[in-house]
């Protein structure tokens, strides 16, 4: 097992990686909602390989995955949502500048 999933973990770890930098690091909100699918992807990558290259291989995996491309398709069109509000309001999408509970 450990030859043939370990691939498919590196790939997922890679993803997982770039968009925790992107999600970390960037300002735009659209770059930090794509960055969350990216690691989303990454989850739904780890989950297909498990679930097909596990010890006992199932469904469970798969179905669970498109439970989260399911929610993730919800986050992504609310995500948007919000920022398209909070540019019209405001005129930009940078993170940074979205402080208004503070005052």
């Amino acid at each position: 097992m450990g030859n043939i999933i370990t691939p498919y973990l590196t790939l997922a770890a890679i993803l997982f990686c770039i968009g925790l930098y992107g999600a970390l690091t960037k300002k735009n909100g659209v770059i930090v909602l794509l960055s969350i699918e990216l690691m989303l992807n990454a989850v739904n990558l780890n989950l297909i390989a498990f679930s097909k290259l596990g010890d006992h291989p199932a469904l469970t995996g798969q179905i669970f995955s498109l439970f989260n491309i399911t929610i993730a398709a919800a986050e992504a069109a609310v995500g948007i949502a919000i920022l398209i509000t909070i540019y019209r309001n405001r005129g930009t999408v940078d993170v940074t500048d979205l402080d208004s509970m503070k005052r």
